[in-house]
């Protein structure tokens, strides 16, 4: 039960004063529906009005005047604007107005009198003019225009300066907490109380307040973070506590591992010996296997099959896309099959008998393991014995769907997968409720990638060289550039690349898009998997994990848009065959200092986990390494980033409070239920699920 303490930030916006149904909307659209969104919404900068004369207005600023009206010149002709003309001790300054104000400011602002005046200065030659000013007030009320004024990000119908009035009542209703930090942390970081630390928020003194390094914020975002962890940490412990079937490594495995035309690396070694160990301890597997595009995570996943299927378990191995569950079945299979064991591949395309077949090959046991899509969790899929489920690209899956897998057996053990290398600093973030094993060597043979960045004005050059290697039997991607957040838009510049590069390399040029039927993409990528395709032209949003040994070329056209992370990832699309592998980073001139590092970064080095943390360190903020896309919660005051060194700390203290009061039954433990109960982060909330 939520504590009464919180009833009143846990009521709709609706409640606040002035917000009707036309307000409401425009608030749940930028904050939430609730009082307690409103006030988790943080200012995003701070405005400062300084007071200065007219002769020492300063152009671009914002500033605040005390004058006297002179005269109102009111528009001559539809279109101009209504000006007043105002003066001080020093000189004149000119107020204007568009769009239907007109008589009313003759009436409120007569000639003669005195008025403060505040908003941001704009000069036309001689001529000093405030346009729309945010505050005109008598002068005994200049005291009402602040110095600093907080600036929230807001939408359209919703100033800032009545979201902020909202925002302040939303504080008021803010009751005093229990205090859940401990005491010798708050102290030593010099942090606020919880409702101190949101005054200061929501009324910064100066740009420095609204900074994420500002004492207040870090304290609010580990209050956050705490939240998270605890509920992760509740997680992983009732995880443990499910018993599961014992699996031992198995005479199958060790056959399946001597038929390998090559050893295990040793980081494959360590992390398939970690996956044993929790197969053999009689608690559930919750393991993420982390490691680079090609670092070999799929062998380990299949000598687990093995281990699995030496204990009469079935496996279930899930992909997000038809090509890659495809590509896993043309890798796993034939070394399964040689040892004995059934391998089914299931995916929406099954239809009828054959499909019938394959499910109640399942239901019997003769399958040992099926690999699949979305296809493996449906309701007619049922599975004898399943024990072991896989899942590649895990966060690509929603928390019900990996559940729905997993709840197809009793026990079942999880081993998740995931090619996009995540910084240390944050892995707490995503997987804080799963033991994490890093594949960091790649397998020997691996051909180097060459990688080189050229400027766009050199593109023909690029593409002659692209039709010549074609002609030689070399196949390439070229990735258009992330042009807008309007899919669109990124539509139409792959469509136009690919059509400039059918002119001069012929028919062979291939292209895929998001928004291309799943049947017609898979179409072409299969073309290009077969070699039919030369050259496939892809936008970023296509999922082109698909292992083309022959493809030994991988242009970006405007590399300087992409994240490093994503550059990388891209890049490691080729050099899995013989030939050798080229990446060629074109970029649009002048480069960005931090844009030079990251292509300078990627020349240098090819370890994922390297590049990710240089993406972390050079850009700081916003959303490094396609944070959404990689899973990571929908934080509301911690920023990942920002906030990182506050992460393993976070992550300690919900242990240490865990282990120490597993019921939250001490007066900290009851403190710390209202802030789970504050954030709504619940060990069983599917919306936060990041595990």
């Amino acid at each position: 039960m939520r504590p009464e303490i919180l009833f009143p930030l846990f009521t709709p916006v609706s409640t606040l004063k002035g917000v009707g149904p036309r307000v409401a909307p425009l608030i749940e659209k930028i904050a939430g529906s609730i009082v307690r969104d409103v006030l988790f919404t943080a200012p995003q900068s701070v405005i400062r009005r300084i007071a200065t004369t007219v002769d020492s207005a300063v152009d671009g600023q914002v500033q605040t005047f005390i004058v006297s009206i002179d005269a109102h010149q009111p528009p001559s002709r539809l279109g101009q604007p209504w000006k007043i003309r105002a003066w001080d001790e020093t000189g004149f300054l000119t107020l204007t107005w568009f769009k239907g104000h007109g008589p009313h400011l003759e009436r409120q602002h007569p000639p003669g009198a005195r008025r403060a005046v505040s908003g941001k200065v704009e000069r036309f030659g001689s001529e000093i003019q405030v346009a729309h000013p945010e505050y005109l007030l008598p002068e005994e009320r200049a005291a009402e225009i602040p110095e600093f004024e907080p600036v929230y990000s807001v939408t359209a119908g919703l100033p800032s300066r009545t979201f902020r009035r909202f925002a302040l009542e939303a504080l008021d209703r803010a009751a005093e907490l229990p205090e859940w930090q401990d005491p010798a942390w708050k102290a030593r970081e010099a942090w606020p109380g919880w409702r101190e630390a949101f005054a200061a928020a929501h009324n910064p003194a100066g740009e420095a307040d609204v900074a994420p390094l500002a004492p207040h914020r870090r304290r609010l975002a580990y209050d956050e973070l705490l939240a998270h962890q605890l509920a992760l940490a509740q997680r992983k412990a009732s995880r443990r506590a499910q018993p599961a079937p014992r699996v031992g490594p198995s005479s199958l495995a060790a056959d399946a591992e001597k038929a390998l035309p090559f050893k295990l690396t040793g980081a494959q070694i360590r992390a398939l010996s970690e996956v044993r160990g929790d197969l053999a301890s009689g608690e559930r597997m919750s393991r993420l296997l982390q490691g680079d595009v090609g670092s070999g995570k799929t062998v380990v996943g299949m000598l687990a099959v093995a281990d699995a299927a030496g204990a009469g378990l079935q496996s279930a191995f899930m992909a997000p896309t038809e090509i890659l569950a495809r590509q896993h079945y043309e890798t796993i299979a034939p070394a399964l099959t040689a040892l004995g064991l059934s391998v089914v591949l299931l995916t929406g395309r099954d239809k009828g008998a054959g499909r019938a077949n394959k499910l109640a090959g399942l239901a019997n046991g003769s399958h040992a393991v099926a690999i699949g899509t979305h296809a493996l969790f449906q309701d007619d899929v049922v599975f004898k014995t399943l024990g072991l489920s896989i899942i590649d690209e895990q966060h690509r899956f929603g928390v019900n769907e990996r559940r729905r897998l997993q709840d197809k057996g009793e026990g079942v053990h999880l081993l998740a997968m995931s090619a996009t290398p995540i910084p240390r600093t944050l892995e707490l973030t995503v997987f804080g409720d799963l033991d994490v094993s890093r594949i960091d060597e790649k397998p020997p043979g691996r051909t180097p990638v060459a990688t080189r960045a050229v400027p766009m004005p050199r593109l023909p050059e690029i593409v002659a060289r692209l039709k010549s290697a074609a002609e030689g039997g070399a196949q390439a991607f070229w990735i258009c550039p992330l042009v807008s957040e309007s899919e669109k838009i990124d539509l139409c510049a792959a469509e136009d690349r690919a059509a400039d590069l059918r002119k001069i390399i012929g028919s062979s040029v291939g292209l895929v898009h998001g928004q291309m039927p799943a049947a017609e993409k898979d179409a072409v990528m299969a073309d290009f998997v077969d070699g039919r395709v030369s050259v496939l032209v892809a936008t970023t949003v296509v999922e082109v994990g698909v292992n083309v040994p022959n493809a030994s070329i991988m242009v970006i056209e405007q590399a300087e848009r992409f994240g490093l992370a994503q550059l990388h990832q891209l890049r490691g699309r080729v050099g899995r065959g013989a030939r050798e592998s080229s990446c060629v980073l074109l970029y649009d001139l002048p480069l960005s200092d931090t844009a030079q590092q990251r292509l300078d970064i990627l020349r240098r080095s090819d370890d994922g986990f390297e590049i990710a943390e240089k993406d972390l360190e050079l850009r700081g903020g916003g959303d490094p390494l396609g944070l959404k896309q990689s899973g990571f919660p929908a934080y509301r005051l911690a920023d990942p980033v920002a906030h990182r060194d506050l992460i393993a700390v976070a992550a300690d203290d919900a242990r240490l409070i865990l282990a120490r009061d597993p019921d939250l039954t001490s007066p900290r433990g009851q403190a710390v239920r209202t802030l789970q109960e504050l954030f709504d982060w619940k060990p069983t909330s599917p919306q936060h699920d990041a595990g």
